[in-house]
């Protein structure tokens, strides 16, 4: 059986007017699979050139494929179950900038350029302030989006009209104007042109964004099944959820070149799009990352699996409901109906969506996710939320590194990684204490959540004792049925 190439499948040809940055399953199961329906239907003609933001990726792998791939949607639509297969095209490069930094740069110069998008995680949009030698490939995403800008404003002549649309999907509040804050401040850092930062500034066309599609990733399980149904090899296929949401905050120049609602997608351009994604991040977002070092340290792989365990379905139900929603300002039966609907993507039957992939970057995605919840319910309520105080002690016994006996591979920031290791090698058995050490983190929390509430430490290292002594299992079910 042959390989997934051009050969197989045509490749159309397109100039490359959009760059991407990341490679990993997300963006290739929404953004591309949209840009995909936008090219078939006649709405845009675009190839994408992907850039692989960090040393390690899958350009390589996607290149040996002709930059093609499957992507298969699996899920309930209009109450019928639905499963089909198609391949993605819409790549027209990929660069990896660690080892080729000159033909990224390169692209800068381009007369056909006109769009940028991104999904390098939370932590992707975040200002390095040692990202000064612009000599050889920047360290951080801002870093290498900063040199491509640098190099398109010094080809044309800082020409206004040579502007790009700037559309990030990191899942942090107001991205586009993050990553605008934090270009101009690397720019600055970096003793960089005023004419060139009003040109990035000005030119340049910055919007927020919410995306919302449950993406499991490489089906291993599925593999054998969908090469007998293919007829060909492909050691990039993506799975997803048929459920999909992307909203995008209002710009002439972005509708324009990307007209992604107008092809019957559920694409929506908001004037405001805050309320969709505090019921999003809040919901979705905040009750996966609550549910993963639970369901995991009791031995459960998989989100499905997680939400038939009696135990632990009922936690998540409980969070959703009993925490999450009351610090939404959204009328209560949009929030219910909202609710409910995760939970039924939750249990779709045909998606097995990993708890390790959901695990990465778990510290920065409890501040982003789960830190305001949090917050919000302590000042609505008075009290501390129980679940999602049970959730931040789950994940301080996570970061221990064990499951049973069996290590656990914590994929973070290397900086965060060693602080935990360090709380756990210097723990002496004070829970108290560990408790208070965890929550006192400004460098992860960007504050010391100690203050949150008088009760917080006791609280935490409460439900932290019972995990480690007696286990995940023996502790949930006895928080769960109090």
């Amino acid at each position: 059986m042959e390989q997934l190439n051009s050969k197989i499948h045509a490749k159309p040809e397109r100039r490359i007017k959009i760059m991407q940055f990341g490679e990993g399953n997300f963006l290739r199961a929404f953004v591309e699979w949209i840009l995909q329906d936008l090219n078939d239907k006649g709405a845009i003609d675009a190839d994408v050139v992907v850039i692989q933001p960090m040393p390690f990726g899958r350009v390589k792998e996607l290149a040996e494929q002709d930059g093609l791939y499957t992507l298969r949607l699996e899920g309930i639509d209009k109450g019928e179950r639905v499963r089909k297969s198609e391949i993605i095209d819409v790549i027209g490069d990929l660069v990896n900038p660690f080892t080729d930094y000159q033909k990224f740069l390169a692209y800068g110069e381009s007369e056909d350029l006109q769009i940028v998008i991104s999904n390098t995680t939370e932590a992707g949009i975040a200002l390095d302030p040692s990202d000064t030698d612009f000599s050889q490939c920047p360290k951080s995403f801002p870093g290498k989006l900063l040199a491509l800008l640098k190099r398109r404003y010094d080809k044309f002549g800082g020409d206004f009209s040579k502007g790009l649309a700037i559309v990030p999907c990191e899942l942090i509040d107001n991205n586009g104007d993050e990553l605008y804050r934090v270009l101009t401040e690397l720019a600055k850092i970096n003793g960089m042109d005023e004419k060139f930062i009003e040109w990035m500034q000005k030119a340049n066309h910055f919007t927020s964004t919410l995306v919302d599609r449950i993406v499991p990733g490489y089906p291993k399980a599925e593999i054998p099944d969908i090469q007998k149904e293919t007829g060909y090899i492909d050691n990039n296929v993506v799975k997803g959820e048929i459920f999909h949401l992307w909203v995008l905050k209002k710009e002439p120049f972005v509708q324009k070149v990307l007209p992604a609602d107008s092809t019957g997608l559920n694409v929506i351009f908001a004037d405001d799009i805050k309320p969709y994604k505090q019921r999003k991040v809040k919901i979705l977002n905040g009750s996966h990352t609550a549910l993963v070092p639970v369901a995991y340290l009791c031995g459960i792989d998989t989100v499905g699996e997680s939400m038939a365990d009696p135990t632990i379905g009922r936690y998540v139900h409980d969070f959703i409901f009993d925490e999450v929603n009351p610090t939404i300002d959204l009328p209560q039966d949009q929030m219910t109906d909202f609710a409910n609907s995760v939970i039924e993507r939750y249990k779709n039957p045909f998606i097995r969506h990993e708890l390790m992939s959901i695990a990465l970057n778990s510290t920065t995605k409890f501040r982003t996710r789960l830190l305001p919840t949090l917050l919000d319910y302590v000042r609505i309520k008075g009290k501390l939320p129980a679940h999602l105080i049970f959730s931040f002690a789950a994940l301080v016994e996570f970061h221990k590194g064990k499951r049973g006996t069996e290590d656990i591979a914590l994929k973070d920031d290397p900086a965060l990684l060693a602080h935990w290791k360090q709380m756990w090698a210097e723990f002496n058995g004070d829970y108290l204490a560990l408790a208070k050490r965890a929550l006192d983190w400004p460098e992860a929390w960007g504050m010391d959540m100690n203050a949150v509430h008088p009760d917080i430490a006791a609280k935490v290292a409460a439900a932290l004792e019972d995990i480690d002594k007696n286990g995940m299992r023996a502790a949930v079910e006895r928080f769960v049925n109090g």
